[in-house]
């Protein structure tokens, strides 16, 4: 029998994985994930996120050794070990889950496949989540494609795999440290791995999940409340599929109406989480082009002094600054605060939406190319939604962090600002300025623009560019999503008068 490779990407974990199932059934089986420094050098690639990676590979390294296995890790250019394991072992079958990345992956497997049809090798591919592929072939609604995704038996770790083990490539004493030259601590992030993503999924089903509902907007309650499970979906240390059908479980066992409906609100989202990813399979140009071509022309030039003033949590917006804060120390916040700094820098500042969308994608742990770029485009009004999500940094602060309690925490130079003045700092007086303790060199800075203005601005310019070039904006995600099919996840839909008054998606 031939040998089997199965080449592990985005879905580090043995459990409920079909490409090393399948793998396990054809025949001997040697297991590879290939470290590709080309990918760590993009502009959307962090060590953070590669961190994250690295205590995932520990884990899966585990997992195969329990199985009886070993994991292989070279670094390198993918092809460049296929040609290696093919001179070593002969013609092998290939076997991974596909995976809708941004364009430097979607190139990279486009080699792979060329060099598979070359060299004779049998490549299989299988679906890691619900998206559905190939787009060309899609007829039916995606909520029916998606429903029968989920419903599928979830495969089990195989039992007495044959597994090869040709002695090559790293030791994990020799996996890097770092993959980018940037100085990135990060040291609030979450760890990797499957184990510590099963904790997680078991604290959100069995005890933090009950409050999900409701909760998951502020910055407050949002830690603690959404499900955290963000990371871990990206990676693949946990698969989508079995931590919907927990879901369902756990729904079905609920204690309290309370937990049915966070865990049916939680169940619409992980829907919403592949609905997103679709929109990138399907136009994965959308990296780098507006969804809306015509709305690239919106006028957003560089400006270097405001970018940075945003990367630095310095733009005179104190929940604005907080968020950008806590994101660089923990690389995650609630997906409200994500849109929120897009509108900063987009509606507020007029930042060109291309280095906004690569410096956060760094910055998230959670990076999930087919997530991140839609949102982008959505958050920025690239895209024809009807709504323009233009947050207004003072309402955000006053709805979501009243009592001032995050602003204070994540901007020390606040701390001594009555509530009078919190979120709007720059109305204080030279008095009050003096007695919050700011000097000439210290202090917290004025606001680069009026916002009220800007956004007046942004919202005429829309406007003139829609009736210009006969854009008809789109129906809310909500309406597109949703089919003639049944929906069972318990939850009313909103009043079209709450929706525009949240004007926002949040996911997870």
């Amino acid at each position: 029998m031939s040998l089997q490779v199965v080449w592990f990407k985005r879905d580090l974990r043995t459990y409920d994985h079909e490409a090393l199932f399948r793998a396990c059934r054809g025949g001997p089986v040697l297991c590879l994930y290939v470290i590709e420094p080309e990918y760590w050098a993009l502009t959307d690639t962090s060590n953070r996120q590669w961190r994250f990676v690295r205590e995932s590979l520990a884990d899966l390294s585990q997992q195969l050794v329990d199985m009886g296995g070993r994991l292989q890790v070279v670094s390198g250019d993918v092809t460049d070990a296929l040609i290696g394991l093919k001179q070593r072992h002969g013609v092998f079958t290939l076997h991974s889950h596909e995976e809708t990345g941004n364009l430097w992956t979607y190139q990279r497997d486009l080699a792979v496949a060329a060099w598979c049809r070359r060299e004779g090798c049998i490549w299989q591919e299988y679906a890691q989540n619900g998206v559905c592929r190939p787009v060309s072939r899609r007829r039916e609604r995606f909520k029916a494609h998606w429903q029968r995704w989920a419903a599928r038996p979830l495969f089990p770790v195989y039992e007495h795999a044959h597994f090869v083990d040709d002695h090559s490539g790293l030791e994990p004493t020799q996996w890097p440290e770092n993959v980018c030259d940037e100085d990135d601590r990060c040291d609030g992030r979450q760890h990797g791995g499957r184990h510590a993503g099963l904790a997680i999924l078991h604290d959100f089903l069995h005890r933090r999940g009950e409050s999900y509902s409701g909760s998951i907007s502020s910055p407050i309650t949002a830690e603690a409340s959404c499900s955290r499970l963000s990371p871990h979906i990206a990676y693949g240390t946990l698969s989508l599929r079995e931590i919907v059908q927990g879901t369902q479980q756990a729904r079905e066992h609920a204690a309290s109406a309370k937990w049915s409906r966070s865990l049916a609100a939680f169940a619409t989202r992980l829907e919403w989480h592949c609905y997103f990813m679709q929109k990138l399979e399907d136009r994965p140009d959308i990296e780098h082009n507006a969804v809306v071509p015509q709305m690239g022309a919106l006028n957003r030039p560089y400006d270097r002094a405001r970018f940075e003033a945003w990367q630095q949590g310095r733009t005179g917006w104190p929940l604005v600054d907080a968020c950008m804060r806590y994101l660089h120390h923990h690389g995650w916040i609630n997906f409200r605060m994500r849109a929120m700094l897009v509108s900063a820098a987009a509606w507020s500042l007029s930042l060109p939406g291309r280095p906004v969308a690569e410096w956060l994608a760094r910055q998230f742990v959670d990076f999930e190319p087919g997530i991140h770029y839609p949102q982008i485009h959505m958050q920025s009004g690239t895209s024809a939604h009807t709504v323009l999500r233009i947050y207004n940094p003072v309402t955000q602060a006053r709805n979501l962090d009243p009592d001032a309690r995050f602003v204070r925490e994540w901007v020390p130079e606040l701390r001594n600002v009555s509530d009078a003045w919190i979120f709007e700092p720059w109305l204080m007086s030279a008095n009050l300025r003096k007695q919050a303790g700011w000097t000439d060199q210290y202090g917290y800075p004025l606001p680069l623009v009026d916002f009220a203005q800007a956004h007046r601005q942004a919202k005429a310019e829309v406007a003139a560019l829609r009736l210009a070039h006969g854009i008809q904006p789109d129906r809310p995600v909500r309406e597109r999503a949703s089919t003639k099919a049944p929906v069972r996840t318990g939850v009313k839909k909103p009043k079209k008068r709450a929706a525009k008054a949240s004007g926002q998606l949040d996911l997870f």
